[in-house]
């Protein structure tokens, strides 16, 4: 070794405990021959992309490991040559700490690499897109592959493949590319330092599919937990690529718990059923699609209550899912952050996120199926456009996931009957004196009660 290899090896594996050093110093032998059964590769000094491409057959694709091959080659040991052909032990060591431990300045000339870009020169947003998707197939393998679902069923869920291009555009978009569509070294710098998911989707390909697990890292975990979800009988518009995008969007991102309260397709076209399962449940998150294919929603940072002011907070936000992926956060411009209202002859009744009455940059109707996404030209409270296909919509499939625990008194209070339900005669006379009971409908029919 070089002096001058010998520091800039020295001071990436500085990040590194003692034994972590042992095991990445291990990796190169372990990754240069081929796994039990497999073809043998060349032998030498180097790691192949063959001898790679046998260790990671089954976890990642023939392009992706490619990918990671050619930005393995492209770092630099310092003074000694690279050895033609593959991948010196100097190279690996440089390429594993600057993944698992590295900089968005150090990790942006192996992203450049991935994406098809030549060293020192300009990578094409399309590029970058191509292998956003590369990567964001094989997080999604591993997932389902090493069975880190946290209980959801991917048989049972939305198109991954849509999920995955989708995804890739909504990260691609944050790039602040030239008018030619195309990014300098210093542009996927500011790209890395801004969007840390990037960064975690490559480190989680990384150990999972090279196998480098590193002692004081703990397991990433990338989905949240479900919960008593009935997926036999479900088709859900979730998809993995959309958790992965919505969970670290939400105030707990991958700690909290989630939990399906509402889909059509288990509960039927019923308002009074939707608020009757989503009212005080805690934080909510809404998902529908229109008849045109359209899919967007809106995340309800508070629990659901019946009534006629508004109600939330700036953690809400409105989100995209198709056709582009993405998210609206709040203005600032006013608080019209949730509204949910039934039963009232002079205010709306049904369920509203953003805007104002009548202008609602998410409106479902008491009139169940029918809504709107009124933005002219944007929603005031979260800054969105319109987000069906139409202004008026019609619902195809609706449903709603329960974020978090249910809050304490809900729980309480289940099982719980209302007075008039104790009383039957007590709500005879209401309805003889000609009195609407607000509340007949919202609470949940007891166990043996027929809608």
């Amino acid at each position: 070794m070089g002096n001058t290899e010998s520091a800039q090896l020295q001071q990436r594996l500085s990040r590194f405990r003692p034994d972590e050093r042992n095991l990445l110093d291990g990796a190169f032998d372990r990754l240069r021959e081929p796994p039990s059964g497999a073809a043998a590769g060349h032998s030498g000094k180097v790691l192949t992309l063959d001898a790679l491409k046998a260790n990671t057959e089954g976890v990642a694709s023939a392009s992706m490991t490619s990918r990671l091959f050619e930005a393995m080659r492209s770092t630099d040991p310092g003074s000694a040559a690279p050895l033609h052909g593959g991948v010196t032990h100097e190279q690996l060591l440089i390429f594993l700490s600057d993944v698992l431990r590295g900089t968005a300045v150090e990790r942006a000339p192996l992203i450049r690499v991935m994406s098809g870009g030549a060293t020192g020169g300009v990578t094409g947003c399309a590029q970058i897109r191509e292998f956003l998707e590369d990567l964001l197939s094989a997080v999604v393998h591993i997932l389902v592959l090493r069975g880190q679902l946290q209980g959801w069923k991917p048989e049972f869920m939305g198109d991954s493949d849509q999920g995955v291009k989708l995804l890739a555009e909504q990260l691609t978009s944050e790039l602040k590319c030239t008018d030619q569509q195309t990014c300098d070294l210093p542009c996927l710098e500011d790209w890395l330092f801004r969007t840390s998911a990037v960064s975690l989707y490559l480190e989680y390909l990384t150990i999972e599919g090279l196998g480098v697990r590193l002692p004081s890292r703990p397991p990433l975990v990338l989905l949240p937990l479900c919960q008593d979800t009935p997926w036999g009988e479900l088709r859900s518009l979730m998809s993995l690529p959309l958790l992965l995008f919505l969970a670290p969007q939400l105030p707990r991102a991958q700690s909290a718990i989630w939990r399906l309260l509402f889909s059509t397709r288990l509960h039927g076209e019923s308002f009074t059923r939707l608020v009757g399962n989503c009212v005080r449940r805690g934080p909510t998150l809404l998902l529908l699609r229109d008849t045109h294919g359209y899919t967007f929603g809106g995340f309800a940072s508070h629990s659901w209550e019946t009534k006629p002011q508004f109600q939330g907070d700036s953690r809400c936000f409105l989100f995209s899912v198709f056709p582009s992926l993405r998210v609206y956060s709040c203005t600032g411009y006013n608080q019209h952050y949730m509204y949910l209202n039934q039963g009232q002859q002079t205010m709306p009744n049904g369920l509203g996120m953003g805007g104002q009455h009548n202008y609602f940059g998410l409106w479902l109707d008491s009139d169940f199926g029918r809504g709107h996404s009124r933005a002219r030209p944007r929603c005031t409270t979260y800054g969105s456009p319109q987000l069906s296909a139409e202004e008026d919509f019609t619902v195809d499939s609706l449903e709603v996931w329960g974020v978090g625990d249910p809050p304490e008194d809900h729980e309480q209070t289940r099982g719980k009957k209302s007075v008039l339900d104790a009383d039957p005669e007590a709500q005879a006379m209401i309805e003889m004196a000609g009195k609407t009971l607000h509340s007949q409908g919202l609470r949940e029919p007891e166990e043996g009660d027929t809608d």
